[in-house]
């Protein structure tokens, strides 16, 4: 019988390629026919291997989903930026590679964010995301968050609302 091993864990710089990928496809399938094409594959170009390396050693944390040795996954972590509410922390991104979808593994990184932020010392959290991305929508009002915020993002010239998720 085979073993397969799932483990989140701290990125590290070698891991910059593949979150790159992982950051390009996710983006692409989440984002694609939301977000005007011209700034979405600027905002993912701009984010290739050398900047994912720098972000392994930057402020925020940055954590991997391994699933057998490969980065199926990632998030970003760290304080939250909305200083008008009162949750201490914040999950900025959390995206996993299409065919990693649907079985439970987004919970797993999701859950060990929380996890991550609770063990520093944050109390309650905020996610944020796209009012038109309905998977992200469905993913986090089912993991108990409660839409309580609204903002706008601007991709070029196109304006969308997004919804600000929290949790104790």
């Amino acid at each position: 019988m085979k073993t397969l091993s799932i483990d989140v864990r701290r990125a590290e710089p070698q891991d910059a390629r593949a979150i790159s990928e992982t950051h390009r496809v996710s983006w692409l399938q989440a984002y694609g026919g939301l977000i005007p094409h011209k700034p979405l594959i600027q905002m993912v170009d701009r984010r290739g291997e050398s900047w994912w390396r720098k972000a392994t050693r930057g402020p925020a944390t940055l954590l991997v989903l391994d699933v057998a040795g490969t980065v199926a996954g990632y998030a970003t972590l760290g304080l939250n930026r909305a200083r008008a509410l009162p949750q201490e922390g914040e999950i900025y991104e959390l995206y996993l590679r299409p065919e990693y979808q649907g079985i439970g593994l987004g919970r797993l990184l999701f859950g060990e964010a929380r996890r991550l932020l609770k063990s520093l010392g944050c109390e309650g959290l905020i996610v944020w995301c796209l009012e038109d991305s309905e998977h992200a929508e469905r993913f986090f009002r089912s993991a108990g968050g409660r839409d309580i915020a609204e903002g706008m993002e601007n991709f070029g010239d196109k304006e969308l609302k997004k919804l600000g998720f929290i949790w104790p």
